[in-house]
């Protein structure tokens, strides 16, 4: 009877998680369309600049109220952390750029492939073993990429790079955040993120400023609320259930971004594209499921 009880609360959680998630997902898609309007009036570095100033605030916030401060600001890998801030900032401008020459689905369907590079960054860079399993993934997944690009068919486009330039800085990016987690605390790696990205983004954004509109400020205030939400939501959902599950659901980000594309900005989805991003997806899909007997 307990037992039943446990499996039922189990399955319960899972699926509040996976709720959770698919939430989160659509966040981020919807963000993406925001930014993708704001990024025809307004400069890049502008929006990258506001967004990291709201998420400092927010990491402040946050770390303070579990009074962690004093211990946060200590990391065993400073230099690291930097660079990893870097990162974050030219990686959110690149992306940006990305969906101010191409469309938001076309955009996502190229992304996509990043957690298959982290996987192969991660055993070339930390020396994890990859499978197989994961190999045959990585094919599939830059088949599916090739599909999508299009090179040598008379239609490829030198802009189509640019979401698989951020796609490889993210990677980059969460190859650092597995380094670094294994000796700083969640708070330590927010504060310097937000701190750093904070100064770098004023740097370039703030020579670059355009005073925006009433809509535009209403637009931005969304950008870094809906930011803040959706990965709240996401670090909710991983309390119900574990990374593992949730991956797979993750993928939807490009389902919700592409249905966004088409109904809000009028995005047309080609064949190639569609064909190419099931292959990225399954690709991802394949590279985490594990056989029923736990061997990968």
């Amino acid at each position: 009877m307990d037992r039943s009880i446990s499996a039922t609360s189990q399955g319960r959680g899972i699926r509040i998680g996976i709720g959770l998630c698919l939430l989160s997902m659509f966040i981020f898609a919807a963000q993406d369309g925001v930014t993708k309007t704001l990024v025809q009036d307004l400069p890049i570095a502008q929006l990258v600049m506001v967004r990291y100033w709201f998420f400092l605030l927010f990491a402040i916030v946050f770390v303070s109220m579990k009074g962690e401060m004093r211990r946060a600001i200590k990391s065993a890998h400073p230099m690291l952390q930097i660079v990893r801030a870097l990162l974050g900032v030219f990686e959110i401008a690149v992306f940006g750029l990305a969906l101010h020459y191409l469309g938001l689905a076309e955009t996502h369907a190229i992304y996509a492939i990043f957690p298959l590079l982290t996987m192969v960054l991660a055993g070339l860079v930390l020396r994890e073993h990859v499978t197989l399993r994961q190999t045959i993934a990585a094919v599939i997944g830059f088949i599916g990429t090739l599909i999508i690009l299009q090179p040598g068919m008379g239609v490829f486009s030198v802009a189509s790079l640019i979401p698989l330039l951020a796609a490889f800085m993210f990677a980059m990016f969460n190859i650092l955040s597995r380094k670094i987690s294994q000796t700083d605390s969640f708070g330590t790696n927010m504060l310097y993120m937000g701190f750093w990205g904070a100064v770098a983004s004023t740097l370039t954004g703030l020579p670059q400023w355009i005073m925006p509109t009433t809509h535009e400020w209403g637009l931005l205030l969304t950008l870094c609320v809906t930011g803040v939400a959706a990965q709240l939501l996401l670090l909710q959902a991983l309390k119900y259930t574990t990374a593992v599950i949730l991956q797979p659901f993750n993928y939807s980000l490009l389902i919700f971004a592409s249905l966004i594309g088409v109904v809000w900005f009028r995005e047309a989805l080609d064949g190639f594209l569609i064909v190419g991003s099931v292959l990225v997806v399954v690709g991802g899909i394949f590279s985490i499921k594990r056989f029923s007997n736990g061997n990968s």
